[in-house]
């Protein structure tokens, strides 16, 4: 480019970004703007003119917020060359760091994320750079060799700025080098020489004590920022090029670190940068000690990005750290037990368990971040191969993922900027210019959640997105190419949709769907789009038509009505903003009766489930349709609820999915549903079913079906079948409180209503929603729910007491007796009033019509729920004493359950009161009297047994196939009733019931029931096999302790490695693919197998004796920790051995068995013994107990 072009470009550019700092735009319209200047004169990107330009005249005369935005935005985007832009501003801002400590400030921070991002370009653009860089920094003069390359330039670009940033840091502590090379005084000390901002200083005395102190932390960050570079794979092996070729140069380095050591005891600067310094002191020794020749392929694939890593590389992350981070996994891997509900929202307890940690593993944010990120990708990966059944598949571990983990980050991040952005506001001695400069300066938390997901792209095998989400990812992808052409080409309107590029395909990945939800919620921005390698398209690949799954949304926010097509097309699409969601609660409130219905549906669909960048708003607006407000002009005696009943019968059937309830318990709204479903059963409990509560939609369900589908929902949220005295004491008489109760659910709730009545900022939910009831809700303000509550306590403490003859509730019993046994003597079929929507029954008999549906009671549910526990011990001990056949119990139980679901509850209780006290005799499972489970219960038994055998547990075959299969009357009874039921998904909120207290029964018995049980259901469910056998093999562990040492011995070998073998982790997977791994089994042949740390933390809630558990854990850390000194100890130390274990390596496996063993230990429920890392995170009440980590030393 020619003189007068160049000025012409210059001046050009000037006044670009001079008109779009006063205009006040955002750093991406400043490069778009830049962008057609670079056109015009037919200049590509990166530019080195450009970059030249900007930083000569605009670094001090320009000293602004803006500007260091724009550079930034400029160096992730692609415009100017990290390594030229870097260059020029060391030799512009490290001299003048004392009068600028805001711009050394953002140097510094500039130096730490971009030093070792390459820019692509051509051979042209490389030569130019290179000699911009080799002029700034005067390479050619200071190292006498010929700047040819740029490889040459960036390592010694590299080296200059170590070298400068300590020399910097030594002026700065006043520490004068005598006899070392200080560079020709390059970055030396220049702020006596008059600078243009200077005479814009505002030299007041607060003014100058700000500046005062930013220096001096300036000074520890640049040490902190050595420590950081120098830890990177690519300056190791720049900086051993250096060594190999310059010694003398590389040997000031070292004299310079020698000069800091002898200062130590003099400088107290040094004395608090200790730990920082021993950091970068590690980082040279470790240079110094590689091997002179360098594997060839190794050092290709450190200096240039070939590519990404294997999957092998994801696995070997934290290889010596992986125990630090193992809490990550436990506590995710735990969220996904469906059969707990936990209150607390899975974000504060995973915020708080961030903030442990880093602290605990004294770690950068950066590390910290990317250790969270892999440990979810890792909870994603482990369900490639689900098993099906009634458990949190893909949506609830996506959910982790993708929403919560973002949503605890938005926590950390906001507690650490908020209270400096109210300190900044309320300011009034800075000027506008200095606030703006502070304002860029991000908080350390958000800088380390950028760069670690900068550092994600290396872990491609985690990264690789099921099959359910790839288009999901693809959108995501293609949304970041048309944003990235767009702004390259100087296009206006960024935010149109990804459709206009009808000719960008690009193929996604995890990464992209964790960016958008954290841009969804303003961690970062859209320059994170141009992260190298982040955006890559095909041009010549046709359009995705999944690209216009925005236009149904579209069209439902221009007016489009509510049904047919468009109605599908919401359901299973995924809405994009908090727009629509609230458009659909005000339709679902105050719409038509088929409007509030659809909007209802549609809430409950994807964009529940898959909604994830707005999920935690869908949550708060579902469970706000739980409380509907009172009508306008709404009169009449009723409940206004009734007003409300197709839109109520809708969302709770649509809650009612077992992975959506799992998603509302990860969002810690389980209270707020517990609170809002009382009301719910109050009202429609206490209704006749009368034909007035019916809708002139014949499709309009009945108050039982409302009722028993609020009621079982509430049920779900607590293990009601157990005793009060069960929720809390184990054997030993240990506290666990790992069990709910409904009074501790409304405590919880009433105390979240009073923390937001007390503040406005008050905690909730999700600290970015106002609660979805504004009052507190008590048990006593509902009656008749109260009334069934403490009859439901009396029932599974104790046995019925006796009713005289003529008592209501004995009259009541005897109709229902005369309503089951009038069905059986007819031999008709079962009738229900059941689930409208399907038009059949629970057990898949039609329903009946006729004079049948008029001999059925029709009272209130409540008055039937009284009776009903007095009819099922009727008919249980009828069929005990030979007066009643199996046979008709079971059909009377189910035509019990087809007309009132809601009976469920009171057969589950009953049984399961029943069972424990023991008094029942057992039948005979001989497929005659009872259905027989013959024909598969000796290949479940083996299958379990190879279950338990591959994660390490040997246990005896409970049957082994001597005499005849017997289980106690209330199992046999209860089991053969759950196989008559259908496996429907609009049935999920019968089986969410049912299956977690038949398998409490079963536990409740001696072992072989669940072998039993297991094989009925395996026979009626045969694609739930794998499942069944699974959750058999959990109950080896309630009764059997030695079962219990054996698994836990196994989870720390497989994490660990063996004891007595010293290259165990050469030969056999160690960490936490062993620990957790996955499931699997049946697969074509291949042996069942699952990981023995995955089998603990599905089993340990089943283990009774919590102390046996805390007392093998600590034998199994103090164990290994003694193991791990003694292969130290008896090291020879004549001389070194490779493959004698370190002080160092020894100390730091006893801290990973420390570790391990406190997480074991928190999820086991032994909380209270762990007094350290992870003690406040689990249980909020460590007020006792023993250091695990200590006893490991």
């Amino acid at each position: 480019m020619e003189t007068s072009e160049l000025t012409r470009f210059e001046d050009r550019v000037l006044e670009t970004v001079k008109l779009c700092q006063d205009r006040k735009d955002s750093p991406l319209t400043w490069g778009m703007e830049v962008c057609k200047c670079l056109r015009e004169v037919g200049l590509g990107i990166p530019s080195p003119e450009l970059g030249q330009v900007l930083i000569s005249n605009l670094c001090f005369i320009n000293n602004n917020p803006y500007f260091w935005k724009f550079i930034e935005q400029a160096i992730s985007s692609g415009l100017l060359s990290s390594l030229q832009v870097l260059a020029l501003l060391s030799s512009r801002v490290i001299p003048h760091r004392r009068s600028q400590p805001e711009a050394y400030r953002l140097y510094l921070e500039l130096v730490v994320r971009y030093a070792f991002s390459p820019t692509r370009m051509d051979d042209f653009c490389k030569k130019k750079i290179t000699k911009s860089v080799d002029d700034a920094l005067q390479l050619t003069k200071t190292y006498e060799v010929h700047i040819a390359e740029s490889g040459h330039a960036f390592a010694l670009f590299l080296f200059s700025i170590i070298v400068g940033l300590i020399d910097s840091t030594l002026e700065d502590w006043k520490l004068q080098l005598s006899s070392t090379d200080k560079l020709n005084g390059m970055f030396k000390d220049s702020d006596h020489q008059a600078m243009d901002v200077d005479s814009k200083v505002d030299h007041t005395d607060i003014r100058l004590e700000l500046r005062e102190r930013l220096h001096k932390t300036n000074s520890m960050r640049a040490i902190e920022v050595l420590g950081e570079l120098t830890e990177n794979k690519r300056a190791v092996v720049l900086l051993r090029l250096v060594l190999l070729n310059m010694p003398e140069k590389f040997n000031g380095l070292l004299q310079r670190l020698q000069f800091l050591e002898a200062n130590r005891v003099a400088s107290s600067n040094i004395k608090s940068a200790s730990q920082v310094l021993a950091r970068l002191f590690g980082n040279i020794q470790r240079i110094r000690g590689l091997e002179n020749h360098l594997n060839k392929r190794h050092l290709i694939n450190v200096l240039f990005n070939t590519g990404p890593c294997s999957s092998v590389s994801c696995s070997d992350f934290g290889t010596t750290q992986a125990a630090c981070w193992l809490p990550f996994d436990i506590y995710m891997e735990t969220a996904m037990d469906g059969r707990q509900l936990p209150a607390t929202s899975a974000i504060d307890i995973l915020a708080e368990l961030i903030k442990t940690l880093q602290v605990n593993n004294r770690a950068s944010w950066q590390h910290t971040f990317q250790a969270l990120w892999i440990s979810a990708l890792r909870l994603v990966q482990r369900e490639r191969d689900p098993l099906e059944g009634p458990i949190p598949h893909l949506d609830a571990r996506l959910c982790i993922l993708l929403s919560i983990t973002p949503l605890a980050i938005v926590r950390l991040v906001d507690e650490e900027e908020m209270p400096s952005l109210s300190l900044e506001e309320g300011s009034n001695v800075r000027s506008h210019n200095e606030q703006g400069v502070a304002g860029c300066v991000q908080g350390t938390r958000r800088l380390g959640l950028i760069t670690s997901l900068q550092a994600l792209r290396q872990f491609s095998g985690l990264l690789s997105p099921p099959a359910s989400v790839i288009i999901a990812a693809n959108n995501a992808a293609a949304k970041a190419a048309a944003f990235v052409s767009n702004f390259k080409n100087g296009n206006e309107g960024l935010t149109e949709h990804v459709k206009n590029d009808l000719h960008t395909k690009s193929v996604g990945s995890m990464l992209h769907l964790i960016v958008e939800a954290c841009i969804t919620r303003k961690l970062i921005d859209t320059s994170t789009y141009f992260m190298p390698g982040y955006v890559s398209i095909s041009v010549s690949s046709p359009p995705d038509s999944s690209l216009d799954q925005g236009a149904p949304w579209s069209a439902f926010m221009e007016g489009a009505h509510l049904a047919g097509s468009l109605k599908s097309s919401l359901i299973a699409t995924p809405a994009s903003s908090l727009v629509e969601i609230e458009k659909l609660y005000h339709i679902a409130i105050n719409g038509s009766e088929e409007e509030r219905s659809a909007a209802a549906k549609i809430l409950c669909g994807a964009s529940l489930i898959r909604g994830w960048n707005i999920q935690e708003h869908v949550v708060h607006f579902v469970v706000k349709l739980l409380s509907p407000p009172v009508p306008t002009n709404f009169t009449g005696p009723e409940s206004h609820l009734v007003y409300y009943t197709p839109m109520l019968n809708t969302i709770l059937f649509g809650m009612s999915s077992i992975d959506i309830v799992h998603v509302l318990s990860l969002h810690g709204v389980i209270p707020e549903v517990a609170a809002s479903l009382m009301p719910l059963c109050e009202a429609f409990g206490s209704l006749v079913p009368t034909s007035s509560h019916k809708s002139s939609t014949s499709d309009e369900p009945s108050v039982y079906t409302v009722f028993s589908c609020a009621f079982l929902f509430l049920l779900r949220l607590w293990k009601f079948y157990r005793p009060p005295h069960e929720h809390c004491i184990t054997e030993g008489g240990g506290y666990t409180g790992s069990e709910l109760t409904l009074e501790y659910l409304l405590l919880l709730h009433n105390s979240r209503i009073a923390s937001q009545n007390s503040s406005a900022a008050g905690d909730n939910v999700t600290n970015t929603l106002e609660s979805s009831m504004s009052q507190a809700v008590y048990i006593d303000s509902f009656p008749k729910l109260r009334a069934w509550y403490c009859q439901n306590k009396a029932c599974v403490a104790s046995t019925l007491s006796g009713l005289s003859s003529g008592n209501p509730v004995h009259q009541l019993a005897n109709k229902i007796l005369n309503m089951i046994y009038r069905k059986m003597s007819k031999g008709g079929t079962m009738s229900s009033n059941f689930s409208a929507q399907s038009g059949s029954s629970i057990s898949g008999s039609p329903v009946s019509t006729g004079e049948d549906a008029y001999e059925r009671p029709m009272l209130p549910s409540w008055e039937l729920l009284e009776a009903i526990p007095f009819v099922l011990e009727a008919v249980l001990t009828a069929c005990a004493h030979g007066r009643l056949s199996s046979k008709d119990l079971t059909t009377g139980m189910r035509d019990l359950v087809d007309f009132l679901p809601a009976s469920l509850a009171a057969i589950l209780s009953y049984f399961s009161a029943e069972i424990t006290r023991g008094i029942w005799k057992p039948v005979s499972m001989n497929g005659t009297d009872w259905p027989s489970p013959a024909a598969t219960l000796l290949s479940v038994e083996n299958e379990i047994k190879e279950i338990l055998a591959a994660a390490g547990v040997t246990v005896c075959s409970p049957s082994a196939g001597v005499g005849p299969v017997m289980l106690p009357l209330p199992v046999a009874a209860l089991v053969s009733l759950t196989i008559t039921f259908k496996l429907d998904k609009g049935l999920e909120y019968i089986h969410g019931v049912a299956g977690p207290a038949l398998e409490n029964c079963a536990s409740s018995c001696r072992w072989p029931s669940m072998p039993i049980i297991g094989a009925l259901w395996a026979q009626k469910v045969r694609r739930w096999h794998d499942f069944i056998v699974l959750s058999c093999s959990r109950s080896a562990f309630k009764q059997n302790q030695e079962a219990v040492a054996q698994l836990l011995r196994s989870c720390f070998t497989s994490f660990l490695g063996s004891p007595n073998d010293i290259n165990s982790s050469m030969s056999s997977p160690m960490g936490v693919n062993a620990l957790l791994g996955t499931i699997t089994i049946s697969t074509r042949g291949l042996r069942p197998s699952i990981a023995p740390g995955l089998l603990f933390l599905r089993s340990c809630r089943e283990i009774q004796n919590v102390q046996f558990v805390n007392n093998i854990i600590v034998e199994l850390v103090v164990e290994s920790a003694r193991a791990s000194a003694a292969r130290w100890g008896n090291g020879n130390s004549a001389r070194l051995k490779s493959n004698q274990t370190s002080l160092a390596s020894a100390a730091a496996l006893a801290k990973e068995v420390a570790m391990l063993g406190a997480s074991l230990l928190c999820v086991a429920g032994g909380v209270q013994l762990v007094q350290g890392p992870l003690s406040g995170v689990w249980d909020r009440d460590p007020t006792r107990g023993l250091l695990l980590e200590e006893l490991a030393f």
